[in-house]
């Protein structure tokens, strides 16, 4: 798996129903009513490979959704 940005994992999150709920410094607050999990991605920086797939695991995103 490739490292992406943040702001595209945060595209992708808006693409699939997830909704920016606040913005706490560089972090990005996404929320879904389908799912429990709370995100957090920060915006500016390329996302570390754990961190995607953790990131992935929790939204229910795969590889292709990228």
């Amino acid at each position: 798996m490739k490292s992406i940005s943040g702001k595209r994992l945060c595209k992708t999150l808006e693409r699939h129903g997830w909704i920016l709920q606040r913005i706490s410094g560089s972090h990005h607050i996404y929320t879904h009513s389908a799912y429990p999990a709370i995100l957090a991605v920060h915006g500016n920086r390329n996302l570390k490979t754990g961190t995607l797939r953790k990131l992935m695991k929790e939204s229910n995103l795969t590889e292709q959704d990228l």
